[in-house]
């Protein structure tokens, strides 16, 4: 079990527990993004439900079913950016349709699972947007998996994909932001009945990004967990936690892997053979892999977020200087990051109005990358900066910064507010919270 995670010595720890019967009813998968916590939730998954001894490739039905995320006893809530691992595993598929077919179906269903019955018969909202583009995905999906990859021929492949992909991506814009109150009470109900096979699993991945009402009701599954469930939050950091709620969990640590272990990881599971280069600033070779599919790559962004990074520390620390020192945090993050900045070749400003206007330039009004990918880079690089120190109030300037920042892509993405409105709201907030030195 678990043979296909690689290099992860939480995932032995796991193993242990369960061999010895004593795994814990809810736990905490923590770590870098990259280190395999989806995958290792999504085995234990299967693991637990086996019906006979866990091995790896076991052809029990409940296996099977686990296999292509099909079983109705896995619950998946939380939303991360899907794109890539899709984009990634079509163009496996397409390059050798017969060994990555499985590969790229499970992609699509890593997204198509968050939209579970389960999960929407009391969110008709999100039911009545995604009901064309569900249904369109599941008979592309349907398709898929009774094609016979032997006598495809290459156009009916490529017209397939197309299909499944378009699907996909506008299932992904349309789809659920966060971690609702709603899917929390939901998910409850589901873990309360009783399970098809032997046991039922619960995943939420991205636990930090639930807010405090879904936390207290999350809270309340987790106090008096049913006997047939296993749960498991997934999340970058355990610090981001809610401590009532890390009391009630076993923590098992993921570590960021090294190089020689991505690039392992990319030719055993996206079956690539070719010599894999891809210099990236943040040292991430499996993030490089998978964003050199999308339209626009983190590395074309990534002097983009940085010169938005800079921007604003510059102009909050002009906004400091009126009123005493600026904040060590606002320093940091101007020496760490004006390097890449510069390699924008975009113009220094200092008022939020010409920043703005720059950011929608050089995205195209969010056409070509959506609002909330640029901001989760950003916010994943002022994370990188900050943690760096060890000191904790650059961790609650963090806090505050990714607080203010999941407003943003909320306003943008859920309320459909204007992007422009929204971005010298985000500056605005971030420069006078930043200064006053609270992060409330």
């Amino acid at each position: 079990m678990f043979e296909n995670i690689i290099e992860q010595s939480a995932v032995l720890q796991l193993r242990d527990d369960i061999l010895a019967k004593r795994n814990a009813p809810s736990m905490l998968f923590f770590g870098p993004s990259g280190s395999g916590k989806g995958s290792a939730a999504l085995e234990l998954a299967r693991v637990l439900s086996c019906e006979e001894k866990a091995a790896w490739g076991c052809k029990c039905s409940s296996c099977e079913k686990h296999k292509f995320l099909q079983h109705d006893d896995l619950l998946v809530l939380g939303t991360r950016s899907f794109s890539p691992e899709i984009l990634a595993c079509q163009h496996a598929f397409l390059r050798n349709p017969s060994k990555a077919k499985i590969l790229f179906f499970r992609s699509l269903r890593k997204l198509q699972i968050r939209f579970s019955p389960v999960l929407l018969e009391n969110d008709t909202k999100t039911a009545k947007a995604v009901s064309s583009n569900l249904q369109s995905l599941d008979e592309g999906l349907n398709e898929l998996l009774s094609l016979n990859t032997e006598t495809a021929e290459e156009a009916a492949l490529n017209k397939l994909c197309a299909s499944l992909i378009k699907d996909a991506l506008a299932l992904e814009s349309e789809g659920i932001n966060g971690i609702p109150i709603g899917h929390i009470r939901s998910a409850s109900y589901w873990c309360r009945l009783a399970p098809n096979g032997k046991r039922k699993t619960l995943i939420i991945e991205n636990a930090e990004d639930m807010r405090d009402d879904a936390r207290n009701s999350l809270l309340k599954l987790l106090e008096e967990p049913p006997p047939s469930v296993s749960i498991v939050l997934t999340a970058q950091r355990r610090e981001a936690i809610m401590q009532t709620i890390l009391s009630r969990l076993r923590p098992y640590r993921f570590l960021k892997r090294s190089e020689e272990s991505e690039k392992e990881v990319i030719r055993s599971v996206f079956k690539e053979n070719s010599e894999l280069t891809f210099p990236n600033q943040k040292g991430s070779i499996l993030s490089s892999y998978l964003d050199s599919f999308l339209p626009q790559s983190t590395e074309k962004l990534y002097p983009l977020a940085a010169w938005f990074i800079v921007s604003f520390a510059r102009t909050a620390s002009i906004y400091a200087k009126n009123r005493g020192k600026p904040p060590a945090f606002l320093i940091a993050l101007g020496e760490q990051y004006a390097p890449a900045a510069e390699t924008a070749g975009l113009e220094r400003y200092t008022k939020n109005a010409a920043i703005v206007k720059t950011i929608l330039s050089q995205s195209k009004n969010f056409e070509e990358v959506s609002f909330s990918r640029f901001m989760g880079l950003t916010l994943e690089l002022i994370g990188d900066c900050l943690r760096s120190v060890n000191d904790p109030m650059f961790i609650a300037y963090n806090d505050m910064i990714k607080k203010y920042i999941n407003e943003a892509v909320t306003s943008v993405d859920v309320l459909n507010i204007n992007a422009a409105i929204t971005l010298e709201n985000l500056l605005y907030k971030l420069k006078t919270s930043a200064v006053r030195g609270r992060h409330g």
